[in-house]
């Protein structure tokens, strides 16, 4: 149980790590452009997950159809922390993460249900409206007012979630490769995508990133990504994916919160109204269970 505990700690960390991941970007926003914080993200990260990767025991063997879904998956990627670059550099972290967090599972289950792969019933529907009525709370939507609704940050975030949700069904296409190894590739191609493509690492100004920059930059590329995510794989593996999925929920609220200590942001009522209801459709679509009842001993 000490044990078990330790690892909801640990989960509880990861959560506001992935949370902060949005203040981080939004400061990193204000050094470099998005293709040079993908590359020097994902380079750190794929560097520190390797004695992860052999501590663990994974095999860093990968098989032809596994490295294939590594390479669509890293363009996904590229596109979706484009969105998540721009979208937060122009709007908010707060709103950001509010809007992409619940979205994502919402729009990987409305996906799969347009492809065939899901089942759409009368409850699925329900909640999938219900996160569209989250989202449009968040956005106050009731005012009519245009140059708030369909600002640029806004569609940002919203193809920020849609590209992440190709990418969760992307990567769930790979099953003989353990998820973290399939995962450091990802980040492997990505850089070296960036790299051949957008980035030419000499160029970037070293000079001008000060103490600040280095702190979130570490902080998104060491707690966000190598530690969140090998914490969040674990405990898929130890506990399984519907006990570790509600931690998730927790997200968006660590973003709000520090959005506002670090940044400053102002939160009103319908950020948190959406929000609310938005992770309320999650955990209907998903049948997640955010508390248990614990039998009692006769």
């Amino acid at each position: 149980m000490a044990n078990k505990n330790l690892f909801f700690f640990l989960l509880f960390l990861s959560m506001v790590a992935w949370g902060g991941s949005w203040v981080n970007v939004k400061i990193i926003g204000h050094y470099i452009g998005a293709y040079e914080m993908i590359f020097l993200r994902f380079g750190i990260t794929a560097v520190t997950m390797v004695p992860i990767i052999i501590g663990l025991k994974r095999s860093f063997k990968i098989d032809l159809k596994s490295f294939g879904l590594v390479v669509l998956t890293s363009i996904t990627l590229i596109a979706y922390m484009n969105f998540f670059y721009f979208g937060t550099k122009y709007g908010t972290a707060s709103l950001g993460s509010a809007m992409v967090t619940p979205m994502i599972p919402v729009m990987t289950f409305l996906i799969l249900a347009l492809m065939g792969s899901k089942k759409m019933t009368r409850k699925d529907t329900f909640s999938l409206a219900l996160g569209a009525a989250g989202v449009l709370t968040m956005l106050h939507v009731w005012t009519f007012d245009k140059e708030h609704i369909l600002v640029i940050q806004n569609l940002y975030f919203i193809l920020a979630a849609i590209s992440w949700a190709g990418l969760t069904i992307l990567s769930s296409k790979s099953t003989k490769i353990s998820p973290i190894v399939f995962t450091f590739y990802m980040y492997v191609v990505t850089v070296a995508l960036v790299w051949l493509f957008f980035v030419e690492p000499s160029t970037i100004a070293y000079d001008t990133l000060d103490s600040i920059f280095w702190l979130n930059l570490a902080l998104i590329a060491f707690a966000a990504t190598t530690f969140a995510n090998t914490i969040y794989f674990l405990g898929i593996e130890k506990l399984g994916a519907a006990e570790v999925s509600s931690f998730v929920f927790l997200v968006p609220f660590s973003a709000i919160i520090l959005s506002v200590l670090f940044l400053d942001e102002k939160i009103d009522l319908f950020i948190i109204l959406g929000t609310l209801l938005s992770l309320w459709a999650v955990k209907r679509l998903n049948n997640i269970t955010i508390l248990k009842r614990r039998r009692k001993s006769v």
